[in-house]
């Protein structure tokens, strides 16, 4: 369609264009001829461009569905709480690495029976965790939440129950220093009693036994708080058929010697 425009006013960033029923339209003077000046008549042809709107519809839902694909097709995932193992006063629980999509984490808490019993530190990089001071042969629930900006989540509810004094297969043992002879029957013992040896220092090693207190095992064994104890820890829990008292079985305890000649009789 051809419009055939009257100039006004001419200004460097507006011209005031007359239509033949003396209405004002402000126009960009930038669009118009050169040189123009009042009462110059100026030709518009006005189309609608179809081709270039179907082209930036499509640029849009184009845009539209990167959004999509970047921050909506896929949400946080609840956690998948798990039983690394059990003892008589301990669990250790362990989960996979948590699921955000395109949202921000909050915090990771741990529920034990129901009730918070704290936030889990680092959780973008711990997987697991233990918890101590549990009742003997007590059963126990426990649930992970995870809060972030895109909602929160919980995971399964697990229900775990402590070991008995009986049940040695909670036991897991990280081996020190030790003579090969003495490595063989502990390994033969371990078996007997249910327990289980694993390489290394873990979250889930419940005893260090060894008869040296050296090396880099043994110090992160100290580090870890864990009980440093003597093979004759593991003789005695087989005897007995329970778990025994690791006092008297410290590396670090001396063992009981033969009579002095003023003890005997």
């Amino acid at each position: 369609m051809l419009v055939s425009l009257t100039v006004g006013k001419v200004d460097a960033g507006v011209t005031v264009l007359l239509t033949p029923d003396k209405r004002l339209i402000e126009f960009p003077s930038i669009l118009l001829p050169p040189n123009i000046s009042s009462g110059s008549i100026v030709d518009i042809t006005v189309g609608r461009n179809t081709a270039k709107e179907a082209a930036a519809e499509e640029q849009f839902r184009s845009l539209q569905d990167r959004i999509l694909q970047a921050f909506g097709a896929s949400e946080p995932a609840a956690p998948i709480l798990r039983c690394r193992n059990a003892t008589q006063t301990s669990v250790v629980l362990e989960w996979d690495p948590i699921e955000l999509a395109a949202a921000d984490l909050i915090s990771l808490s741990m529920y034990r029976n129901g009730q918070k019993a704290g936030n889990i530190p680092r959780p973008l990089e711990m997987h697991s965790t233990k918890i101590s001071g549990l009742a003997v042969d007590t059963e126990y629930s426990f649930h992970l939440v995870l809060r972030t900006t895109a909602g929160t989540r919980a995971s399964e509810k697990l229900v775990v129950r402590t070991h008995k004094m009986t049940d040695l297969s909670g036991i897991t043992i990280t081996t020190g220093i030790m003579p090969a002879s003495t490595r063989e029957n502990l390994t033969r013992a371990v078996e007997r009693i249910g327990a289980k040896i694993v390489d290394g220092v873990r979250i889930d090693t419940t005893h260090f036994v060894t008869t040296e207190g050296r090396g880099t095992a043994w110090e992160k064994a100290v580090e870890n708080n864990i009980p440093v104890v003597r093979p004759e820890w593991v003789t005695a829990c087989e005897q007995n058929g329970r778990i025994f008292g690791v006092t008297k079985f410290y590396l670090d305890v001396m063992r009981p010697g033969p009579p002095s000649d003023d003890q005997l009789p």
